[in-house]
């Protein structure tokens, strides 16, 4: 039945191509420089041309090609004219369809599937938009994406070529003929080629240790599943993996594992964010492949060494990227790629020799962003080795994520595992070498700050500390709550605290500081917002909290830190009141979750689901404190995507029965349950200034 869908693919293609041949005819200079030469002859020609784009019987409304046909097609489209060639091609669609419900006998069994497409393959587009909403009331938007995903991409272009919207007709017919990647949504027919080529990064790469965690789950030698289980411990994080192996000749490899997109709305920082994934699949060179090509370049591997490219999802798509790149493969050999849940199929390698492998499940969608499904009737790539299954535990999007796959591959797919392990027989040995990679759209915006400020180094009791302290990657929390006036008044000693109604504000800031000048550690700091010491009465609390204008920042009380050198920094540079102790911050697109402690006890937990955010101006806060007995200040510039949460009343603070400064000073400000707003900064990147005594200005 494939075999037939593609042959009548072609023929469609083969009639489109000869409505293009006589429109030109019909347009073109030939034909009117011939009626001023032998009028009545050229007539006959233009009435027969015109009659063979014209004639229902013949090729239909047939009008296509150049600025004429392109127009006449379109005004046919919205009129529901139809060619020829369109009818062929929706026929081929239609079997493609039922092909793939003969492996997928649950499109036919059930009802609410049975009726979305029978609306879609007769052209009742009302039925079938009651049809796609009957099915997700019933089943979920997940469900309902799980359930179609195995013809998804034929349905989109099924429905595109009989709909009245002349504008997705172009991505239907590349999507229906197998031609090229499709460049625009097939239902709105808006490009999704404008979108990708907003990702106009170099890509940067920076490499930075794994957690202790991470070290302990990374594999020691390389296979198939030593490889898949590495990425599963990166995960789509914005990083990417880079191993040494040696190989049974005793010669070195290296092989490049590249993650998934970044989980989360594009952040202006990954380049395997969503913008990423669109223009990873659709361009040539993007800036998730860029940022892969300094990471090897950083990592050292000599020109002509063998590489391993093995992605997921965006990341396979932009691997294949790499291999497809001429300046890439004159430096490096790519020996192999392997691609799983990718859309790679109309990306090929620059060398014939690069050994290319593709792991799909036909119900994960992303697969089928380029246009081909598991409805495909068109063999792109004889010359690679293909894996397109269906199997037990299917849902999207768990059916896309990098553990879902190694475990089909693990426990299911053998033979799969079996044939690609035995081609990775080269790099089949112990790693002698590992480095993780943060990757960037482009270089980030930290090292110009860098660039920029006067360095200085001061020693401490842990060692010595350079200021500005930086922090190039990392995540942020800062939520407000309102605490008692009176208290926080007494708690400072006399500072200027607004207030409104008896209640001041307090920050709780914590921050998971994974690269910075001072190396890897964790902080959290409680503080009242103060005006300026020496500045202006105080004003409502919520007077432009934190602005410049008015001097306003926050006056530390207690601060807890992970490490000996943050410790000592925060104590002999800046004057906060710190201790040492374990902190915990880990924070996703919904959940916060952030505790601090001792070894002994649990002091605070602030934990609970963010509820919507929105996007947030990332301001420089201004933090003071007393410095040797006199006032001093210093100012933390931030940069990153920041979210605010207002009013996240199910984001709920707890305080322990410990007897810790921090604990004891909570209960005594009389601190609210729950934050009135919650700041959530990702990529988080920060320089902490040297303090500023006030006495000297």
């Amino acid at each position: 039945m494939l075999a037939a869908a593609r042959e009548l693919a072609e023929i469609g293609d083969t009639i489109r191509a000869a409505s293009i041949r006589a429109t030109e005819t019909l347009t073109g200079d030939a034909l009117r420089g011939a009626l001023t030469r032998t009028p009545a002859a050229a007539l006959q020609a233009e009435r027969a041309v015109l009659r063979a784009v014209t004639n229902r019987k013949g090729l239909g409304y047939a009008l296509a090609g150049g600025p004429v046909g392109t127009v006449g097609s379109k005004l046919g489209g919205m009129v529901g004219a139809r060619s020829l060639a369109v009818a062929v091609m929706t026929t081929s669609l239609r079997l493609r369809i039922a092909a793939v419900t003969l492996d997928n006998p649950e499109l036919a069994e059930d009802p609410l599937l049975r009726r979305l497409n029978e609306a879609v393959a007769t052209d009742h587009e009302i039925e079938a938009a009651r049809a796609l909403c009957a099915l997700v009331k019933d089943r979920g938007a997940a469900r309902a994406l799980t359930a179609i995903a195995p013809v998804f991409g034929e349905i989109l272009a099924l429905r595109a070529l009989l709909d009245q919207n002349p504008l997705n007709d172009h991505a239907a017919w590349l999507i229906a003929s197998g031609a090229a990647a499709a460049t625009a949504d097939p239902v709105t027919g808006l490009s999704n080629r404008a979108i990708a080529i907003l990702d106009t990064g170099a890509g940067a790469a920076r490499p930075i240790p794994p957690e202790p965690a991470e070290a302990e789950r990374l594999r020691r030698t390389g296979s198939l599943l030593d490889f898949l289980t590495d990425l599963c411990v990166v995960g789509p994080t914005g990083r990417a993996l880079i191993q040494t192996v040696t190989g049974p000749d005793a010669k070195e490899r290296h092989v490049v594992l590249a993650p998934g997109m970044k989980i989360g709305n594009p952040d202006g920082d990954s380049p395997g964010d969503l913008l990423g994934a669109f223009s990873s699949t659709l361009l040539d060179s993007a800036p998730y492949s860029r940022a892969l090509t300094k990471a090897v370049h950083d990592y050292g591997i000599p020109p002509g060494a063998e590489l391993a490219l093995i992605g997921h999802s965006a990341g396979g798509a932009a691997i294949m990227s790499l291999a497809q790149s001429p300046e890439f493969c004159a430096r490096y050999t790519v020996t192999h790629v392997v691609a799983v849940g990718s859309p790679i199929d109309f990306k090929r390698p620059t060398s014939p020799r690069t050994w290319v492998a593709s792991v799909t499940n036909q119900h994960d969608i992303i697969p089928s962003l380029d246009g081909q499904g598991a409805g495909t009737c068109f063999d792109l790539h004889p010359d690679w080795y293909v894996a397109d299954y269906t199997g037990p535990g299917h849902e999207f999007p768990a059916c896309h994520s990098i553990e879902h796959y190694t475990a089909n591959i693990t426990d299911d797919l053998h033979e799969v595992r079996e044939h690609i392990d035995e081609q990775l027989r080269p790099y089949r040995g112990p790693v002698t070498r590992s480095q993780l990679y943060r990757l960037y759209d482009a270089e980030p915006a930290v090292a110009a700050l860098r660039s920029t400020a006067a360095t200085s180094r001061i020693s401490t009791a842990a060692g010595p500390v350079e200021l500005p302290v930086r922090c190039d990657d990392g995540v942020a929390v800062t939520a407000y709550f309102t605490v008692d006036a009176d208290a926080a008044a007494k708690l400072l000693g006399g500072a200027r605290v607004p207030h409104t109604g008896g209640r001041a504000i307090a920050a709780i800031r914590a921050s998971d500081n994974r690269r910075t000048s001072l190396g890897a550690y964790r902080e959290l700091s409680l503080g009242i917002v103060i005006e300026a010491p020496g500045g202006p009465r105080p004003s409502s609390a919520w007077a432009k909290p934190g602005t410049r204008s008015a001097g306003r920042g926050v006056r530390l009380i207690d601060a807890i830190y992970t490490t000996e050198l943050s410790h000592a920094a925060a104590g002999e540079i800046w004057g906060h009141t710190a201790s040492l102790g374990v902190l915990r911050v880990t924070s996703d697109a919904r959940l916060l979750r952030v505790v601090a402690g001792t070894a002994d006890e649990t002091i605070m937990t602030l934990a609970g689901p963010l509820g919507r955010g929105l996007p947030a101006a990332n301001r420089s806060l201004v933090v003071y404190s007393d410095l040797d007995g006199a006032p001093a200040r210093s100012r933390i510039a931030q940069r990153g995507r920041r979210r605010a949460y207002p009013f996240p009343h199910r984001l709920r603070l707890t305080v322990g029965p410990s007897d810790h400064p921090l604990a004891r000073h909570l209960r005594e400000l009389g601190i609210a349950a729950s934050p009135v707003l919650c700041l959530v900064t990702r990529s988080h990147r920060s320089r902490h200034d040297a303090p500023v005594r006030l006495a000297d200005h």
